[in-house]
């Protein structure tokens, strides 16, 4: 039986950084209290959100213990761990204290864009040496590589501890799919704000959330809404949302929610490079957004 704990509104928590360019861990606990207290279901750290490229091996662990020591088992906790390499990556999983830790979520290789059966043969390896869940990861727009729902599929039905899939595809077809054919247990998680609604329509079961950094309070009401099955109230707020959504990342993530959360007071609004802030125009129709929303 395929058991995990991500369901709901799940955080793909950020990165602060200061002024000088190093990691605010004041800023990062007091946003993993600010998204507890306002109802987040599970967070995801050290994700694609949380700029995971541009972070130190050190810097990563110090997250990680981090977060683990602050959270104290008040949510379930995704940690990101993943690559292109699959003989690395299982080394790491073999490394790794996962103390504190729920399950693991890992990104489909990027860059060297493997087959489908290539993909299979990464998770199979993954699977194996996981000793937490796996979550699979699709998210063709940065890998270079669509994971088809025969491969998502053929991993769900072959391996008890692959027990979901945050999918960013943006293809409703394939995730639908998905949806139609998986086994019991196995879930589907939107890794696209502006399509929680519609995949939470179809039988996904949450959302890993970027804008849920910012306002988890009233984008996790819609997530619960729909948890209910209250699709109409829940429409009401992603209508609400929706340009917002957008807004996240018209000039890339997590620039957008780093401008919010500058605007609300709570970062300093730095990335590291090659990412940039967002645009001044981009930033002031933000704060517009966050103001009028209730």
């Amino acid at each position: 039986m395929k058991e995990h704990k991500f369901r709901g509104l799940g955080i793909a928590l950020i990165t602060p950084f200061r002024a000088d360019g190093t990691v605010d861990y004041d800023a990062l606990l007091s946003l993993v209290d600010y998204q507890i207290k306002a109802g987040a279901d599970f967070l995801c750290v050290l994700g694609t959100t949380a700029e995971t490229p541009c972070l130190t091996a050190d810097e990563r662990q110090t997250i990680k213990e981090r977060v683990v020591k602050h959270v104290r088992g008040r949510v379930s906790l995704l940690i990101g761990c993943g690559g292109n390499n699959t003989a690395a990556v299982v080394e790491e999983f073999k490394q790794t204290d996962w103390t504190g830790i729920d399950g693991i979520l890992s990104v489909c290789p990027m860059y060297n864009k493997p087959t489908q059966e290539g993909l299979y043969q990464h998770y199979r390896a993954l699977s194996e040496a996981s000793p937490l869940p796996l979550v699979l990861y699709n998210v063709p727009g940065r890998t270079g590589v669509n994971m088809t729902a025969d491969t998502t599929l053929r991993l769900a039905h072959d391996f008890d501890n692959i027990v979901a899939i945050k999918e960013a595809s943006g293809k409703l077809d394939q995730i639908k799919e998905i949806l139609e054919k998986k086994p019991q247990g196995f879930d589907v998680l939107s890794g696209d704000d502006s399509l929680t609604l519609s995949i939470m329509k179809a039988g996904g079961v949450g959302i890993i959330s970027v804008v849920g950094n910012a306002i988890p309070q009233r984008f996790g009401e819609m997530v619960h809404l729909m948890q209910e099955g209250r699709l109409a109230e829940a429409t009401i707020i992603n209508d609400e949302l929706f340009e917002l959504y957008s807004l996240m990342f018209i000039d890339g993530n997590p620039a957008g929610v780093k401008s919010a959360l500058n605007t609300m007071g709570r970062i300093e609004n730095r990335l590291r490079l090659p990412l940039v802030p967002v645009t001044e125009r981009t930033g002031a129709r933000i704060a517009t957004l966050l103001a009028a929303i209730s």
